[in-house]
């Protein structure tokens, strides 16, 4: 072994750098590093001002006031993915709720009522869906055509007026699921479990799901790889809309009644959840566990609001100043502005 080699087997390795704590934090939990914190940082703050805040009574409570939320972004996550976003998602959801009320109102049971509420928001996500991939109209002009489309739908079954479903027999079945309980535990949260894990499997385990990620990426090259994108696109309104029944559904048992409008912010807050959970807004990236953490976060501050006595009229305000953030927090982490322990570009 001659000197110069001598010379390289005694040069050690540099030992590689140690990343920041926050930036190890950051790569584990991903895009929804943000709500994660927020959730955190909230709790802390309400279980030390807020005795009742840990209470189980207001966690089921928080559970039940965010299904809605819940299962219309569930679907809006699909959307969003796939690159594309539906405005029509909580006008559908009114109108599916009103077509249940008829049902029950006409004497149906609850699983035909069920059954045509489902099909009702099938035929409304196949709509958007239509018009989106195979006219190729552009999203936003279609589902802002088809929110009104199907607010005035809502109005027009029931010359605007509210169904009260509690006395028709049909409603019982959906009441005693969306507010009964089993051992203390709410159906309605092992129903939000259940469908959370059907969407995950169906995001990360199935071809389709492959495939929304792939058109949400970029959508001439899913269709060079032999993505059927139209097809794609198509389904995943039809699933919103699917979602805007079931959710409607939820509605209806919770308050008894079938109304034709919605909170006004509900559609902002939906949008907010599943961007503030780390779906991109141009889509292919994401997935349901930041759309939970995103409705969790969201649903934390309006549960704190409340139990601090805050007027709810602020609502509207937080939720479009979280969505501005959360917005700005993926444009920062799309071009790597933020990047914890590096510099950005």
């Amino acid at each position: 072994m001659n000197q110069s080699t001598a010379e390289r087997t005694d040069v050690k390795a540099a030992p590689p750098a140690r990343r920041p704590v926050l930036s190890r934090i950051a790569a584990a939990t991903g895009p929804a590093t943000g709500a994660i914190a927020g959730i955190v940082i909230l709790t802390v703050i309400l279980a030390l001002t807020q005795p009742v805040f840990l209470t189980w009574g207001n966690i089921t409570n928080l559970v039940g006031a965010n299904s809605v939320t819940l299962v219309l972004a569930l679907g809006a996550t699909f959307v969003l993915l796939a690159g594309g976003l539906d405005l029509s998602i909580v006008a559908a959801s009114a109108a599916t709720g009103m077509v249940f009320g008829l049902m029950l109102q006409s004497g149906a049971d609850a699983l035909p009522a069920i059954a045509v509420t489902l099909l009702a928001g099938l035929v409304f996500g196949l709509l958007n869906g239509v018009l989106t991939s195979y006219a190729r109209i552009p999203f936003l002009v279609v589902t802002l055509g088809t929110a009104s489309l199907f607010a005035s739908i809502a109005l027009l079954l029931n010359d605007g007026k509210t169904i009260n479903v509690f006395d028709f027999p049909g409603f019982a079945f959906v009441n005693d699921f969306v507010l009964g309980q089993a051992f203390g535990i709410p159906f309605i949260l092992m129903f939000d479990i259940v469908l959370v894990v059907i969407t995950a499997v169906v995001l990360r385990y199935t071809k389709f799901g492959r495939g929304i990620y792939a058109v949400g990426s970029n959508a001439e090259a899913a269709r060079l790889n032999g993505i059927n994108v139209r097809l794609t696109t198509m389904l995943v309104y039809v699933i919103v809309g699917f979602t805007a029944a079931l959710a409607s559904l939820v509605q209806v048992g919770r308050l008894a009644g079938a109304a034709p409008t919605f909170d006004a912010t509900l559609l902002l807050t939906v949008i907010a959840a599943v961007l503030i959970g780390g779906t991109a807004y141009t889509g292919g990236e994401g997935g349901v566990g930041g759309t939970v953490l995103g409705v969790l976060f969201l649903g934390v501050i309006q549960n704190g609001l409340t139990l601090t006595s805050v007027s709810s009229f602020w609502r509207g305000a937080v939720n479009g100043i979280v969505l501005i953030l959360a917005v700005a927090l993926g444009v920062a982490r799309q071009y790597g502005w933020l990047r914890f322990g590096r510099k950005g570009r």
